[in-house]
């Protein structure tokens, strides 16, 4: 077999594992994407933000739905406020530098957030320091958490109302699969706050 083909083969393997990795996902966790859906739609009508943070590609992830609730791809859709808690470098390095760069989120999030807003933590492991004190101080102030871990979920899903948890210990596998249900999360809330589906 020539190099091409060898490669060939292993674009569609990873394509093949990508997908059933995504399949096996939703198809065990459908109702509980709706419900979480469900209840940060009511929270949104509620005057309620979201913050979002990860580290690394997560921190891009995290990002990435920040942008998706605030410029809506589709014209019709209206803006929703969220913030990723994760683009402030100057503050991100602050306290990584005086203090602890296990802080650099939970401050923000105890400083910004109140009552009846979202946290909206990423992590490929569930096992993100920063991520999980900032869950952890979201519950206790009263915002609805929610998180996206992979593996065997860390901590994280002691710290969530709603946490999926990709159980696979590919990180490109996870980060796939968590692309994809930040996707759904943004459609489905616009959904069930009267939208059209159009996706």
């Amino acid at each position: 077999m020539s190099p091409a083909a060898d490669l060939r083969g292993a674009v569609l393997r990873k394509a093949r594992e990508s997908a059933a990795t995504k399949e096996a996902f939703f198809a065990e966790n459908a109702d509980r994407v709706v419900a979480c859906c469900a209840a940060m739609a009511k929270a949104f009508d509620a005057g309620g933000r979201l913050f979002v943070m990860g580290n690394g590609g997560s921190s891009c992830d995290a990002a990435h739905v920040a942008v998706e609730f605030m410029h809506p791809i589709i014209e019709k859709r209206p803006a929703l406020p969220a913030v990723a808690l994760t683009t402030d470098t100057a503050l991100l390095t602050a306290v990584g530098n005086d203090q602890d760069f296990a802080l650099a989120f939970v401050q923000q999030v105890r400083l910004l957030g109140r009552p009846g807003d979202m946290a909206l933590g990423i992590s490929t492991s569930g096992k993100s320091a920063n991520v999980n004190r900032a869950l952890q101080a979201a519950r206790e102030m009263g915002l609805l958490t929610v998180g996206f871990s992979g593996r065997d979920g860390g901590r994280m899903p002691d710290l969530c109302d709603h946490c999926f948890t990709v159980p696979s210990f590919s990180i490109h596998r996870i980060q796939e699969t968590q692309e994809t249900l930040l996707h759904v999360l943004w459609d489905l809330i616009h959904v069930l706050r009267g939208e059209e589906d159009v996706i």
